[in-house]
């Protein structure tokens, strides 16, 4: 009997063909689709699809790859308008057999982002839900919607502005003040 698959869409390693690719194309249905969104913290997804393949790297390594296609739609970070964004990127991971974890509690983060260890199981629905989450932009924007000038202050106090804050708008304002006092 062979250990049950930590999801639908994972694939036991040994089970996968090493003289050929192994394809899979996953296209989440309706109700995923709400309980991605809701993980990603997005307003909707409307389209999902995730294709690739996972081949033979090596004699002991996996790779996969893949094509990520979403829509999603989240506020926008300045009227909260909705801001649909059309995702497409390529997703490469690969799973080495020998592949050692940096053991420092503080270490750099390494040039090639798309190495892993090795299970027993590579699942391609869960890269798909990482890859659309670091895809998705961190700050929508509708179109046309900026960021005003907030000012704010104490009441009877003159407010402090962007231009104030510049360091050398204290020395422009010291050198009116001295040449009206000093003609």
């Amino acid at each position: 009997m062979s250990p049950k698959p930590p999801s639908a869409t994972a694939l036991r390693v040994a089970e996968l063909s090493q003289g050929s690719e192994n394809v899979f194309a996953l296209r989440p249905e309706k109700d995923r689709l709400a309980q991605i969104a809701q993980e990603l913290d997005l307003s909707a997804l409307r389209k999902l699809s995730f294709e690739g393949k996972v081949s033979p790297l090596g004699r002991d390594d996996w790779e996969l790859t893949g094509t990520l296609g979403a829509t999603v739609v989240q506020p926008c970070v300045v009227t909260l308008e909705p801001v649909t964004t059309r995702v497409d990127t390529q997703v490469v991971r690969r799973y080495l057999a020998d592949y050692v974890e940096p053991e420092e509690p503080e270490v750099e983060m390494p040039e090639d982002d798309t190495s892993e260890p090795l299970g027993a199981w590579i699942d391609p629905g869960a890269v798909m839900i990482e890859a659309l989450a670091l895809s998705v932009p961190d700050y929508p924007r509708a179109e046309g919607a900026e960021l005003g000038a907030v000012v704010h202050t104490e009441p009877g106090q003159k407010p402090m502005t962007d231009e104030d804050a510049k360091p050398f708008a204290g020395l422009a304002d010291l050198k009116a003040k001295l040449d009206r006092e000093d003609p």
